[in-house]
């Protein structure tokens, strides 16, 4: 999921855990490398990924894809990103995303599975963008709060909830490893005005994020 406005971060929750301290960025993004990012179109992005195995949770293939996601996220100056994001067909997301009251929330889930939505929580239209979208923004409802659960990359239970901003995150990196993006919730009529905004914004967000990424590396190396 792309950026949209930036809040006074306050705090920090990581994998769903209040924590007192954390750095500028998730350590993960230290240890992993840059990836291209798929973009809307191609075929691992609009099927449903599969599951994790067990022979693979705790192992290093997965510890490393976590950490490239990281920093691949970072440098493409998102709050989400899931692994088929990445051409990976894994159902796997990581995110550094702020709610509504500016608490960011840090860590990735593994076989994310959405809690139904109670019919009594609203449904909020604002507008929501992608990475692999890169450039535009269309408004899209979402609902208030999502509660996320799944596996960490050891295979621990992990509950993630938010509200505001951040359930549209949960919402929209768990729809990616189904194989939805967020462009296919939208009119036919706003689909396609999007993905032509797309075409005429693309060349100038994808020379960002390579500049980004060299950035990112200076950062990071020295922090």
């Amino acid at each position: 999921m792309s950026e949209q406005s930036t809040a006074s971060q306050v705090a920090a929750v990581v994998q769903g855990r209040q924590v007192s301290e954390f750095g500028e960025f998730a350590p993960e993004a230290v240890r992993g490398g840059v990836l291209r990012v798929t973009e809307v179109g191609e075929e691992v992005l609009h099927r449903r990924c599969a599951d994790v195995g067990p022979e693979m949770l705790g192992g290093s293939e997965l510890g490393a894809l976590v950490d490239d996601m990281f920093r691949t996220m970072y440098a493409a100056e998102g709050v989400g990103l899931a692994a088929n994001q990445v051409g990976v067909d894994l159902r796997v997301f990581v995110y550094d995303c702020p709610d509504d009251e500016g608490v960011r929330h840090v860590g990735h889930v593994v076989n994310p599975v959405l809690d139904e939505r109670d019919l009594d929580d609203a449904v909020v239209v604002e507008p929501e963008g992608c990475l692999s979208v890169p450039g535009p923004h269309a408004d899209l409802g979402r609902a208030e709060h999502a509660t996320v659960r799944g596996v960490d990359r050891d295979g621990e239970p992990v509950v993630v909830s938010g509200s505001g901003f951040f359930a549209r995150c949960l919402q929209h990196e768990t729809d990616h490893t189904v194989g939805k993006v967020y462009v296919d919730r939208l009119s036919k009529r706003e689909r396609k005005r999007v993905l032509k905004r797309m075409e005429e914004m693309r060349e100038e967000v994808l020379e960002r994020r390579e500049e980004r990424a060299g950035e990112l590396g200076e950062e990071l190396a020295a922090s």
